[in-house]
């Protein structure tokens, strides 16, 4: 009496395949940015600016393990792999969560250091280097504006390339402040914010991946409400062992047993599951959906037979 709603999504369907040509382009722009940071740091001594070029090729990374993971959820689903490869794109947003945490590390690390053994600074060219590379995040985030609500992967690269933006306002703010005062601790100190700025998103990224890696119920799916609305329905007498989890992002499935009335299944099996399904589908979003049907009194006589 068990009933399968329909197979997973096609792979070409995920929404983060949607937008592969945009985060090719964040790939461009950010290995460009790492590019023009690392010459810049170099010529001015800026710590800072290379945090920054760091920061940026973790970007790079990051965004590039977002595409192969939506290049390989592409693959169709196998008899072992029922669901395809959509999981691979959540272990993509803990790579990139792991990341950013160890560049936050090594920031943290290396700006202690400058305050320990001072290093001139050429104030201007950190200023003028970070402008360039605060417009290149703009366009950066332009492009991936759209996607950040709709996939946690598309959402990782998004926050990426976010905290690079604010990273080079800092560097920005740095460079000012050592090329109208003088004040060299200006530009650890900008390192020590850019690494402070890692830390929420990536706490943000990986509690977010694990709570699907672990299978919790959707953050926007109330089973309580779920379970309402299918005993609402006419003929269902009960629902137990409800559960509802994500595949991967914007994919959400639901299994449920319901007890039902042997009146309800006069009219066919058919008919009655189209409608619970139906309930589950138009209210809920879910469109993967198992729910297996039992006659009153199936419950008791299963759990007798295996006392």
């Amino acid at each position: 009496m068990g009933h399968d709603h329909g197979a997973p999504p096609a792979a070409s369907g995920t929404l983060s395949g949607t937008y592969r040509k945009r985060l090719l382009w964040t790939i461009g722009i950010s290995v460009s940015i790492t590019l023009i940071q690392v010459v810049g740091a170099l010529l001015s001594g800026s710590l800072a600016l290379l945090a920054d070029a760091a920061h940026s090729l973790t970007d790079a990374i990051g965004v590039s393990l977002a595409l192969g993971a939506i290049t390989l959820a592409q693959r169709a689903p196998t008899p072992r792999r029922t669901f395809g490869f959509y999981r691979v794109e959540i272990f993509s947003a803990v790579l990139n969560a792991l990341l950013l945490v160890a560049i936050f590390v090594w920031v943290m690390w290396s700006a202690i250091g400058r305050f320990r053994e001072p290093v001139e600074v050429k104030g201007g060219l950190m200023f003028a280097v970070a402008v360039g590379g605060l417009a290149a995040n703009l366009v950066g985030l332009w492009l991936l504006k759209d996607a950040k609500d709709k996939s946690l992967n598309l959402r990782g690269a998004y926050l990426e390339v976010l905290g690079d933006a604010f990273g080079s306002v800092a560097v920005i703010v740095g460079g000012l402040v050592i090329l109208l005062t003088g004040w060299q601790a200006a530009d650890p100190i900008a390192s020590i914010v850019i690494g402070l700025l890692i830390v929420p998103r990536a706490y943000g990224l990986l509690r977010d991946a694990l709570h699907v890696l672990m299978e919790a119920t959707p953050q926007d799916m109330d089973l309580a409400q779920v379970r309402q609305h299918l005993l609402d329905e006419p003929g269902v007498v009960d629902v137990h062992d409800l559960h509802g989890w994500t595949v991967t992002s914007g994919m959400p499935v639901l299994t449920a047993h319901v007890v039902v009335s042997a009146a309800a299944l006069d009219g066919g099996y058919g008919e009655l599951l189209a409608r619970l399904q139906s309930c589950v589908g138009d209210h809920f979003d879910v469109a993967h959906s198992t729910i297996q049907l039992e006659p009153e009194g199936h419950r008791e006589a299963a759990e007798s037979l295996h006392m």
